[in-house]
């Protein structure tokens, strides 16, 4: 009998490992999690969604696209993050169309990816440092690169309203990682605006938008089309905040530019 019972021992704990090394998941995406240490957090566990191609092939590197989402989805449960952008990305024709890793880490409650309020009409100073939210999807996107089969050349930032600030300031702190920016409904400080011109950008706003104004869109894309940046920008007449809707539903419209992009062209 003993000899039984140590024969099926190995079996038992190869069992144990599968198990506890298996993916969590939320339908179609999976649930990551990062062990992150900075400010108030020491080695705080945050979790995020990744949403893979429905197909991988051996040796084939994908686009990654990071997404920021808006102040309704922060806290600290994957499921809030799902509305949006990532809801349409999982459906199985955007899937097809545009295969890569969808990457979404979570803001937690009563924090911002950014230091000033979205509902100023003015900007504020891009101060030394970001906000320790914005440096856990940092610190995401660093994760991603490094265990994702990633082409680094189609790396793609975008945003929608608290997180359209977001992207707009993370490209600025770091614009030698992405190929393009797609911020929408969002703002930046325009003082920096020239660290951008060199990432092809295209953003929009709705012009009844009284959650974010639009003139902070408006004074971004000036500033860096004055610093020699290029801009594609759309006012959507007579919408309100919601404007990520048109934004980024048209099948040929800011997804499938975001995919023509290469860091590569512009280097």
């Amino acid at each position: 009998m003993r000899s039984v019972i140590l024969l099926l021992l190995p079996a038992v704990l190869n069992l144990t490992a599968q198990t506890s090394s298996a993916t969590e998941r939320l339908g179609e995406f999976e649930i990551r999690s990062l062990q992150f240490t900075a400010g108030e957090y020491n080695n705080e566990t945050f979790r995020y969604l990744v949403l893979p191609p429905s197909k991988t092939e051996a040796g084939k590197q994908y686009p990654l696209v990071l997404f920021l989402h808006g102040a309704g989805e922060r806290g600290n449960d994957p499921q809030k993050l799902l509305p949006h952008f990532p809801t349409q990305m999982a459906k199985p024709e955007w899937r097809d169309r545009f295969p890569c890793f969808l990457v979404v880490p979570q803001c937690r409650d009563g924090r911002m990816w950014m230091h000033a309020p979205w509902s100023d009409q003015e900007s504020s100073p891009l101060p030394a440092e970001p906000t320790e939210q914005l440096q856990m999807a940092k610190a995401v996107l660093d994760k991603s690169l490094e265990e994702l089969p990633i082409d680094c050349d189609r790396v793609y930032l975008t945003g929608l309203s608290m997180g359209g600030f977001g992207a707009w300031e993370l490209a600025m702190r770091y614009p030698e990682l992405f190929a393009a920016l797609a911020p929408v409904c969002g703002g930046g400080d325009e003082a920096q605006a020239a660290r951008l011109k060199n990432i092809p950008i295209r953003t929009g706003h709705g012009t009844a938008d009284t959650v974010v104004w639009p003139i902070r869109t408006q004074r971004m894309v000036d500033a860096v089309r004055k610093a020699g940046g290029s801009v594609q920008y759309t006012e959507y007449e007579g919408v309100g905040h919601n404007s990520w809707t048109p934004f980024y539903s048209e099948q040929d419209g800011v997804v499938a530019w975001m995919f023509q992009q290469k860091r590569s062209n512009r280097d």
